[in-house]
């Protein structure tokens, strides 16, 4: 059943719990709701408590704006009361943006599990998209919900012809209904370069993970992150790419979370 939190700015947040065992919050990224991870979560249910949740403006989750980190970072803290005071986490994309600023942060995050943050500029300004938000935006301000998810996916790198063809897939229009929050992914990676200042402040064990099929931004990103964060360790999914396979992934994440 469908729980909720509370948030300080009025916002209610969206959740489902299931399984057994210690507690796992996992975070999805763009265009995910809590049932983006519906492949996952019984691969993990024998072994953890699952958390999945709306973020805020998304699913079931209500939205009382502006939009900031610092309340996305609060919805997070609540899901961890409601999971008992701690919780392992686990972010994907942006959602493991998220992971990573509550970890600066200090929330009582006891393992935190990060597959590829999307910050693509390299140390030398190289890989930013310079103007990718303000599309977005403008687009979103001229009522046109799918030309911001196709400007948004195309930033990330995904080409002209396979956005086309996306657009002919039946989970498309879920796709539109959320492109409102387009601009807080974006938003969540400041201007793309890995906050290394911040990331040192992390104190909890971090291992950052990327795909060996995936882009080059993705294993730099984690690169960086790793050399940040004192607790971190880094680890390539071979076979993978952003998008992962959640009989892959699971027994990586149930090993990290379960290991001392």
């Amino acid at each position: 059943m469908t729980q909720t939190v509370h948030s300080p700015d009025g916002t209610y947040i969206a959740y489902d719990r299931s399984g057994d065992g210690p507690p796992v919050i996992i975070i999805g990224g763009a265009f995910n709701t809590r049932h983006t991870a519906a492949a996952l979560t019984p691969l993990l249910e024998p072994h953890f408590t699952v958390f999945q949740y709306d973020r805020r403006g998304r699913g079931d989750s209500t939205e009382v704006g502006p939009w900031t980190v610092q309340r996305e970072i609060e919805d997070l803290g609540l899901l961890i009361e409601a999971a008992g005071g701690e919780a392992f986490v686990y972010g994907h994309s942006s959602g493991a943006v998220i992971g990573l600023e509550a970890a600066a942060a200090g929330l009582p995050i006891t393992k935190l599990a990060a597959y590829e943050p999307p910050y693509s500029r390299n140390a030398d300004g190289s890989g930013a998209i310079d103007g990718w938000g303000e599309s977005i935006q403008a687009a979103l301000d001229a009522g046109d919900d799918q030309g911001a998810a196709v400007r948004f996916l195309t930033g990330t790198g995904v080409d002209e012809a396979s956005v086309a063809g996306m657009q002919q897939l039946p989970w498309w229009p879920s796709m539109v209904a959320l492109a409102h929050t387009l601009p807080y992914d974006v938003a969540l990676l400041g201007n793309g370069s890995v906050p290394v200042e911040r990331f040192r402040d992390i104190r909890v064990p971090t291992l950052l993970l990327y795909g060996g099929d995936s882009p080059a931004w993705a294993g730099n990103a984690t690169a960086a992150a790793e050399t940040a964060i004192p607790n971190a360790s880094r680890m390539v999914v071979e076979g993978q790419d952003h998008n992962t396979d959640a009989a892959v992934i699971a027994p990586l994440l149930v090993e990290y979370f379960s290991g001392d």
